[in-house]
């Protein structure tokens, strides 16, 4: 759906200063990596089977009209630059970039569920036009629920005592664990905008990760080697196209629950100050072992989670065929929320509550995502409202207007404003 008119207008107010980027992953472009069941306007670029329950494994590409070919020189400037910075002697003619072109690769499982989807540039070296390298986007957000994630997650950080701006500038670190891996979206996205982030990503499959680096354009130097725990070795190339990103980003080939307990038992600080958890399987489903309140992952998250301003955001699928349905009148009317997603929401309240520090109140939110069925569950330590229970319009107004302060330090192109009043909900009030 799209909003109407009074809610761009209330916009230009709540708004201090207009932006005029173009957002490359609005909705508005996604007929053409979105489609149908039946859509064969792509082409299949990976297929693997997974052992670890995701089944077959896909990735399909399909063209993006944008950015335009207008603005490819710029980028091919860009990766110059780079590339003479890095290698002051070369012969400028020989090793000149080129960009082929943008792509969207929405990766599959089983055919049929949409897991991720990322823009990717392929460009080449005309001394090596044989060697394609592709670089994902990080800028580029394309499924809303991801969106929905960042905003709520980053706007329920912000409102507490924690420096997120420091963060953002690299006065201060950020540590973020990334539980589920896809396309790789959100921890480089995190990555790219904050300079102080240090992000932890964790997925089981090794499928999935071939999947991401070998044709969704994720970097491969940052993999974890599993003997000695180090990085792999760096290819040239990918410093020029990455930068330092690769010492501020960890991917590492393991199960959730037992890299999180091993975690726990091992660290003393610092702690994760943001997490998110994105991880369904093949057969669409969120593991039990991850929302069990009795089971060591939870209690262990609650371990490692910054008892002043920890945060943690969930992607939920929202469950409108249960029987059981939640009639609160603050639920979004078009996606009720069942017993699956109830159960999800109140162990993850009930088990990250503990443990917290004095810094402010827990806040226990969801918000629902435009024109795709999910949910995002933020449990927030140290929340600075002070009256939370009920209060519904303070805490609403106190994560609104930080996340002006969101958008304005990350220079976002999509208002964070239209992710968080989407079917808010204080889980509080269930």
């Amino acid at each position: 759906m799209r909003f109407p008119t009074p809610f761009r207008w209330s916009r230009r107010l709540f708004t201090s200063t207009i932006r005029q980027v173009e957002d490359e992953g609005d909705w508005f472009y996604a007929s053409e990596w979105w489609g149908g069941d039946d859509n064969d306007d792509g082409h299949t670029v990976f297929r693997s089977h997974s052992v670890k329950g995701n089944g077959s494994v896909t990735v399909v590409g399909y063209p993006s009209s944008r950015p335009d070919a207008v603005h490819w020189a710029a980028v091919e400037r860009w990766l110059q630059r780079r590339y003479e910075k890095i290698y002051p002697d070369c012969d400028e003619n020989l090793e000149k970039f080129r960009v082929l072109g943008y792509q969207w690769r929405v990766l599959r499982f089983n055919e049929r569920t949409r897991q991720s989807t990322v823009k990717v540039m392929a460009a080449y070296r005309k001394s090596a036009s044989e060697a394609v390298y592709l670089m994902q986007q990080p800028h580029c957000l394309a499924v809303p629920y991801v969106k929905s994630m960042i905003a709520a997650g980053l706007s329920a950080l912000s409102s507490t005592r924690f420096n997120f701006k420091g963060a953002v500038h690299g006065d201060r670190t950020l540590h973020i664990l990334c539980i589920g891996l896809g396309g790789g979206s959100i921890p480089l996205f995190l990555a790219s905008k904050i300079q102080g982030a240090i992000v932890h990503v964790v997925e089981i499959d090794p499928v999935v990760i071939k999947a991401s680096i070998q044709a969704m354009g994720f970097p491969s130097h940052s993999t974890k080697n599993a003997s000695s725990g180090s990085l792999n070795s760096m290819d040239p190339l990918d410093q020029v196209l990455w930068g330092g990103l690769h010492e501020r980003l960890s991917l590492y080939e393991a199960d959730a629950e037992g890299f999180v307990v091993k975690r726990a038992a091992e660290m003393s600080s610092p702690f994760y100050d943001l997490v998110f958890v994105d991880a369904y399987d093949g057969d669409d489903l969120f593991p039990r072992k991850l929302w069990n309140a009795d089971g060591p992952f939870l209690k262990a998250l609650a371990t490692i989670l910054h008892p002043d301003h920890g945060t943690v955001v969930v992607n939920l699928h929202a469950d409108t065929d249960s029987l059981t349905k939640c009639t609160s009148p603050l639920f979004h009317p078009l996606l009720p929320m069942g017993r699956h997603v109830y159960q999800v929401c109140k162990a993850y309240k009930q088990v990250l509550e503990e443990d917290s520090g004095a810094g402010g109140s827990v806040l226990s939110f969801s918000v629902s995502s435009p024109w795709v069925q999910n949910i995002s569950l933020v449990i927030c330590r140290g929340f600075k409202a002070t009256t939370m229970t009920e209060n519904r319009s303070l805490i609403l107004n106190t994560l609104l207007s930080s996340s002006q302060d969101v958008e304005n330090l990350l220079k976002l192109p999509f208002p964070c404003i239209q992710y968080l009043k989407n079917g808010f909900l204080l889980i509080d009030s269930l």
